[in-house]
């Protein structure tokens, strides 16, 4: 027997949405709150789990005592600490940071770790001005008007992932390019391309301590940053960071690997990407594109992450796509179908699905 769920009704529809709009406000201010705390370094202050008052707080933290306690007693009435010890008035009241929140705001080498989200969220919030015009004139925005939140942002929120994923999970997904790497003599070598705050080419370093490695970015800020990350990482002279992109014909033919990292779908220009990523390699070189994990085809409405990354797209990675004239205006939501054409019209003979389960990004082997 079969029974059919009733749509709802539009009065049901409207009830709905309206209770959605509502939480959804209560989770703006609470990642706000989390911004707060993260910048003001006031979970770092009860990362140890000891139980703090508002002026203990306050004393540790440089922060105005009425102000600990109003954040202090947020934090609590929204479930990110617990209310440790009630002595009745306000100010009195200790309050603890619990492990499993501390995994997600404070272990920054962890993949459980989202207290970047924040920073991310507030660096569109600052930008929105510029977005609406964008919106009106059809033009974009330059990545760097987003500014350090959005940019260091999405460097501390991909760290762990490259810290405790990429050498142990998705090089191994393509075993012939791993063996080359492993190889000391000749070294092997690869190209980061975006390599952004340098994270990914690091971690690239340590594990594979014979091959020679470049980042190359656009971006003057995330190269400097990447270099100041670079010192003391024990990857000597073997791992370099280069302000430039693919297109120098210095680069033809040098690497038996091409790394694009969550970028393809902010570039401008994709396919003359990606037919420069094909030219920089070796014979046998192959070229890893990691990217988001979104669904094959549309469909509405749509599933949690597929919300996620529409999110970003209009507020963000479409703008910094369309600041370039000729931008193939991609954004976050890069299907399959996507990478396969753009690499295609590059020229490349084959695009391969690697067998890698990963929550948030879809790997993909682009060979000549």
């Amino acid at each position: 027997m079969t029974t059919t769920v009733p749509a709802q009704t539009d009065v049901e529809r409207r009830d709905a949405f309206a209770e959605q709009l509502f939480r959804h406000t209560i989770g703006a201010l609470e990642l706000m709150h989390v911004y707060v705390g993260e910048r003001l370094g006031l979970y770092d202050a009860l990362a140890d789990g000891a139980a703090m008052s508002p002026p203990e707080l306050a004393d540790r933290t440089g922060i105005g005592e009425r102000y600990a306690r109003e954040w202090l007693e947020q934090q609590a009435v929204a479930g990110v600490l617990d209310a440790a010890e009630d002595a009745g008035e306000p100010g009195a009241r200790r309050y603890r940071l619990p492990a499993s929140s501390a995994e997600v705001l404070c272990a920054q080498d962890g993949l459980f770790f989202l207290a970047p989200v924040a920073a991310m969220t507030v660096g569109i919030a600052r930008t929105l001005p510029q977005v609406l015009d964008a919106f009106r004139d059809g033009g974009g925005v330059p990545y760097g008007a987003y500014g350090a939140d959005i940019q260091q942002g999405i460097a501390r929120l991909n760290r762990p992932m490259f810290l405790n994923q990429l050498a142990q999970e998705w090089i191994p997904a393509m075993p012939d390019i791993e063996a080359r790497l492993r190889r000391a003599d000749p070294p092997a070598r690869v190209a980061d391309l975006g390599c952004g705050a340098g994270w990914s080419t690091l971690a690239l370093g340590r594990a594979y301590p014979g091959a020679q490695i470049d980042g190359i970015d656009v971006d003057p800020p995330s190269v400097e940053e990447a270099r100041r990350n670079a010192t003391g990482a024990g990857v000597g002279d073997r791992v370099r960071f280069t302000l430039g992109d693919a297109s120098d014909p210095a680069l033809t033919g040098r690497y038996d690997l091409v790394t694009m990292f969550e970028t393809l779908h902010d570039m401008a220009h994709p396919v003359e990407a990606l037919r420069a990523a094909r030219a920089m390699l070796a014979d046998g070189g192959a070229v890893l594109v990691a990217d988001e994990r979104v669904a094959e085809s549309f469909t509405a409405p749509g599933d949690e992450l597929e919300r996620f990354n529409y999110g970003w797209s209009a507020l963000h990675c479409l703008p910094v796509g369309l600041a370039e004239p000729g931008s193939a205006g991609t954004g976050t939501v890069i299907r399959p179908e996507t990478v396969r054409r753009y690499a295609n019209e590059a020229g490349f003979g084959s695009v391969t699905v690697l067998p890698v389960e990963h929550e948030f990004w879809r790997f993909y082997r682009l060979d000549p």
